[in-house]
């Protein structure tokens, strides 16, 4: 979800006085080419950048046919973030990454807005404490890192000026509920730390997003599946993209939307709601986007979404049966919306004994196998969407931005549920914050994957 504001407000050479072009860039993958995304870009109204899929002005690659039947994976390896097309982005340590090297990060989120003129990079996920191996059954909140180019350096937000001697970067934690005041709360009680004999300290913040929206910068998150209430909020900033963060009036007494049957067996009953929410922006319009195809308006002050419940749902094509998508997130280029969703492929046996890798339901004799991006379009935000297709292979639960070069990008972080891509060997290699870049197949064939070899 990108914001109007995203775009480039100054012209690009005055932008790109004295950078290295998109091509120089491709051929250092550990430290690519800067970035900025346009909600409303028009790609077919200026020359097509190399990178983003064009082969000179006017030429842009091809669509692939769509496998069949419908809801096979495609596995290509073209499809994969490679050594390429993709490098992890060299996050600032914190003093528990030191001993790892790198930022352990899942649901990488990256975008880059105009500020004052000049390109701001953000970078958020989720993250886990020192002593734990995963981001559950507690995590100490969100962390924000931010840049002026893609490559960095990425420093972690300087919030030393809201909170000194607290950690840095830090933006928005359970912790912070002692910040509380009476018209400002800043964290809910649903949102606490509490204990129980199963799981012992419980609570954590998921799948962060920062935008920015009006001039003002918002994060929408979630709470976990080990938290009191399980589902997505909206912070609004009293200041910049470090701060300091309180919560809008929507989300006091619940996440957003309603709440049903779902997640482990450990959620207690009335306290599940739909998670991995993100925020879409056109114009003087913002909306909520929930997994895996709800979405609401949000009022014209940010402080709720209009309707509180019994939220609408993107007409979509579903494959059949529909598995469990997550990870929902709306980008527009070239005046066409596009709506990416994370599926897990999954591997079978055919009636014939070949594999099948499908985007199946949870099923005996399916091996959850990788945990892909796929994509539609559409005319309009509410749809219908076409068929899917895969956008990229291991790259599920990720967003699309764009540079102030032109270049189209997407997040991947290597879910390291089950090892990444099924292999265990390869744990050490994933949640990573990582950047692939995107080609779109132009204003006929209206596709984006992973840029593909040529």
């Amino acid at each position: 979800m990108t914001s109007h504001e995203n775009r480039t407000p100054v012209g690009r050479r005055a932008l790109l006085a004295g950078a290295a072009g998109v091509g120089a860039a491709v051929a250092l993958p550990a430290a690519a080419a800067q970035a900025v995304p346009a909600a409303q870009a028009t790609p077919s109204a200026r020359p097509v950048p190399e990178a983003s899929g064009g082969r000179g002005r006017g030429r842009y690659p091809a669509n692939w046919p769509g496998a069949a039947p419908y809801g096979v994976a495609d596995t290509r390896e073209d499809l994969w973030p490679r050594e390429d097309n993709s490098f992890v982005l060299p996050l600032e340590l914190r003093p528990r990454d030191e001993e790892l090297g790198r930022v352990w990060m899942r649901d990488t989120y990256v975008n880059c807005f105009v500020v004052d003129g000049r390109p701001l990079y953000v970078a958020t996920g989720t993250t886990r404490v020192p002593g734990l191996d995963v981001a559950g059954p507690w995590n100490d909140g969100i962390f924000v890192w931010t840049a002026r180019d893609l490559k960095g350096p990425w420093k972690l937000a300087d919030t030393t000026g809201i909170r000194p001697g607290a950690e840095k970067g830090k933006v928005w934690s359970p912790e912070f509920v002692e910040e509380n005041r009476p018209g400002r709360t800043v964290v809910a009680p649903w949102q606490e730390y509490w204990y129980d004999d199963q799981f012992g300290k419980r609570g954590e913040a998921w799948a962060p997003e920062v935008h920015r929206f009006g001039g003002t910068w918002y994060i929408v998150a979630c709470m976990g599946d080990h938290s009191k209430k399980v589902g997505s909020f909206l912070l609004v900033s009293e200041g910049g993209v470090e701060g300091p963060y309180r919560l809008i009036e929507g989300n006091l007494d619940k996440p957003f939307g309603d709440s049903f049957i779902g997640g482990p067996a450990f959620i207690a009953p009335g306290a599940y709601h739909h998670i991995d929410g993100s925020l879409y922006s056109e114009g003087d319009d913002a909306w909520l986007v929930l997994h895996n195809n709800l979405y609401a308006k949000f009022r014209d002050d940010m402080e709720d979404i209009v309707p509180a419940t019994g939220l609408p749902a993107f007409r979509q094509t579903p494959y059949a049966p529909e598995p469990y998508l997550e990870g929902a997130y709306v980008f527009k280029y070239g005046g066409k919306y596009y709506l990416l969703q994370a599926a897990w492929d999954r591997t079978s046996v055919n009636a014939d004994g070949t594999t099948r890798q499908g985007y199946d339901t949870a099923a005996a004799g399916r091996v959850q196998y990788q945990y892909d991006a796929v994509a539609a379009v559409s005319d309009t935000f509410e749809g219908p969407y076409s068929q899917r297709w895969t956008v990229g292979v291991g790259a599920g639960h990720n967003n699309f931005f764009e540079d102030h070069r032109g270049q189209l990008w997407a997040t991947f972080f290597r879910n390291p549920n089950l090892g990444y891509w099924s292999n265990a060997s390869r744990l050490g290699d994933a949640a990573v914050p990582g950047v692939v870049q995107v080609e779109w197949t132009g204003p006929q064939g209206n596709r984006l994957y992973v840029r593909r070899r040529d």
